[in-house]
């Protein structure tokens, strides 16, 4: 570190924001005990920085307290500051954690798996988002010419997530117009969810050194693509075995899997509310658009909400090592510690109430009738962020994995989100997310 190194303190907020304070970097070591005081009522902010009514007011406070292992520092740009972070630690003034945090919230419930299964979650995000840059021209989808054109960038982004520990995998082209996709190895536990956090936070960065801008809202544009966020997951036991996978079983999904899938489905719209969580993500969520637009499962089925991914290795080793299941409807405007929370709850409820397989959907589930969506047990996932809240509201399982606290203030954020939102059309609406995210 150098002389007028600025460390940020972070964490990542309702909105899937993450908001931070900036300490000198000397001061690292003395503030790695106690952290910073934050004023919780900042939690109840939107992502306009209205602030929702909520249950504590202008005196209650919680010390953001710096995690070791997620240090980060990228030094690659020679015209400014080194890019220094720390995710942290919401507590009380007792030091207890605060039951209204994130990243407890993911922490929560990876210890109730673990406790009820052995078993822990690894996993990774798709990070899909849109350059913005007038010098960017439009390149066909997928293409080397897409590439080529941001190379510097690409460049920039690898360096920077592999200075900063993130294990880049790919850095590619994707759909839309100036669309791109970045992908990080999975890792296990909590550590998924600050991977992610992170990720993105250097991807901006990185795109900010080159003049652009990386724009991670659900749907930027009402006629353009939108962008997700989906989960690669796999079950994965002390031993540090891969136990998703069961090649005996037509789906190749192993027992405990197949009960974490059943608990996934039956509990996807009330998900909704918490992985797909603002008033643009239901122009990106629907039918036909490769995001979901229904509760079902399928084998290697982009239209379905949750699906399995086998390994095309030949080797029986690497399949059962590489083989994991995706969780579509998530976009960036959700929390990552939220999303990944909410899927160990929802699997978790399935593992303990012994829920079989539900039946694999080929094909898009829009294209089937009521009758045989019926038969499937195929729902129709909320259409707006207020048929979500109302969905979470009604299943009493989901409503009971956030603290009361948490699930009133979540609540009281995003019912204020919609009410700030109802007067934009879907332009400006698409227009205010992008701004934000």
């Amino acid at each position: 570190m150098t002389a007028g190194d600025v460390a940020l303190l972070a964490w990542n907020d309702y909105v899937g924001i993450t908001r931070c304070r900036g300490i000198p970097a000397e001061q690292l070591p003395a503030r790695m005990a106690h952290g910073l005081g934050w004023a919780v009522a900042g939690q109840a902010m939107t992502p306009f920085s209205d602030i929702a009514p909520n249950p504590w007011g202008p005196m209650l406070e919680v010390r953001q307290v710096p995690i070791p292992e997620t240090g980060t520092r990228v030094d690659i740009w020679p015209d400014a500051p080194a890019f220094h972070l720390y995710l942290c630690d919401a507590r009380t003034p007792d030091g207890a954690d605060w039951d209204c945090s994130t990243r407890g919230f993911l922490t929560r419930a990876l210890a109730e798996l673990h406790a009820a299964t052995g078993l822990t979650l690894k996993a990774a995000f798709e990070h899909e988002f849109l350059l913005e840059s007038d010098a960017l021209n439009p390149a066909p989808a997928f293409t080397v010419e897409a590439m080529r054109l941001i190379a510097p960038l690409a460049g920039d982004i690898a360096l920077a997530l592999h200075e900063a520990g993130l294990e880049p995998e790919t850095v590619e082209p994707e759909y839309g117009v100036g669309q791109y996709e970045v992908t990080t190895a999975p890792a296990l536990g909590v550590s998924a969810g600050d991977r992610a956090v992170i990720t993105r936070e250097v991807i901006r960065e990185a795109a900010r050194r080159r003049g652009m801008r990386a724009c991670f809202s659900p749907k930027p544009d009402p006629s353009g693509v939108g962008n997700g966020s989906h989960v690669h997951f796999s079950l994965i036991d002390d031993d540090g075995r891969n136990v998703t996978h069961d090649p005996a079983h037509p789906s190749g999904v192993s027992a405990v899997a197949q009960a974490f899938i059943a608990g996934v489905v039956r509990h996807m719209p009330a998900l909704c509310a918490l992985v797909a969580p603002s008033p643009v993500s239901y122009l990106r969520l629907g039918p036909h658009h490769w995001s979901c637009g229904f509760a079902s499962f399928g084998i290697q089925n982009r239209e379905a909400a949750i699906r399995v991914c086998p390994s095309t290795d030949p080797d029986p080793v690497v399949q059962a090592r590489t083989f994991n299941l995706e969780f579509r409807p998530p976009d960036p405007s959700a929390s990552p510690y939220l999303v990944l929370g909410a899927l160990v709850h929802a699997g978790l409820a399935g593992i303990r109430d012994g829920l079989p397989l539900p039946p694999a959907c080929e094909g898009d589930p829009a294209d089937l009738t009521p009758q045989q969506r019926a038969q499937m047990g195929i729902r129709e996932l909320p259409a707006t962020l207020t048929a979500a809240l109302d969905a979470l509201l009604a299943d009493d399982v989901a409503a009971g994995w956030l603290p009361p606290v948490m699930l009133e203030s979540y609540l009281s954020v995003k019912r204020t989100e919609v009410d700030v939102a109802a007067a934009w059309s879907s332009e400006e609406l698409c227009a205010q997310y992008a701004r934000v995210y």
